[in-house]
């Protein structure tokens, strides 16, 4: 079985795929990353709200986990995007 198998068989729409593959491509070996949504939408020559769409497709269907990271001061910083493999 090919390592993207899963991704290719689910029922994602063509936008969450290439937000994922993308945040593959950016994710640290422990499969996360902290890009911003304007950044993906530019690199990936989408709309930002496109971008917000797949990303809730995504977490929504157990192939993404967020979490929201801090400041020291306490305000909120960038999103960290966990990478999950779902049956």
């Amino acid at each position: 079985m090919r390592r993207l198998d899963f991704l290719y068989r689910s029922e994602l729409s063509h936008r969450a795929v290439a937000v994922y593959l993308y945040l593959a491509d950016r994710a640290n070996p422990e499969d996360e990353c902290w890009p911003a949504i304007p950044t993906i939408a530019e690199e990936l020559k989408f709309s930002e709200s496109t971008v917000r769409r797949a990303l809730r497709e995504l977490r929504k269907s157990g192939f993404v986990v967020t979490e929201q990271r801090y400041r020291a001061n306490g305000g909120k910083s960038s999103l960290c995007y966990k990478l999950c493999h779902p049956p």
